[in-house]
């Protein structure tokens, strides 16, 4: 089973979030649990490889 980190928060009544790795697709729910669903999703088409051009967060080691 893969992890992922998500960034979330509360907002006017609903749940906020988006994939740590994909910053740029945000979603929502009205519970948490449907925020993890939502997010769950979008994991799923964005690596389907059906949505071009996906940018993505990586780490560099410079040193």
């Amino acid at each position: 089973m893969e992890k992922m980190k998500y960034i979330y928060w509360h907002d006017e009544g609903m749940w906020l979030g988006y994939l740590e790795e994909y910053p740029d697709y945000m979603t929502q729910g009205e519970s948490i649990e449907e925020l993890e669903d939502n997010l769950r999703d979008i994991f799923k088409e964005l690596t389907s490889g059906n949505i071009p051009c996906v940018r993505k967060v990586a780490e560099l080691q410079v040193t």
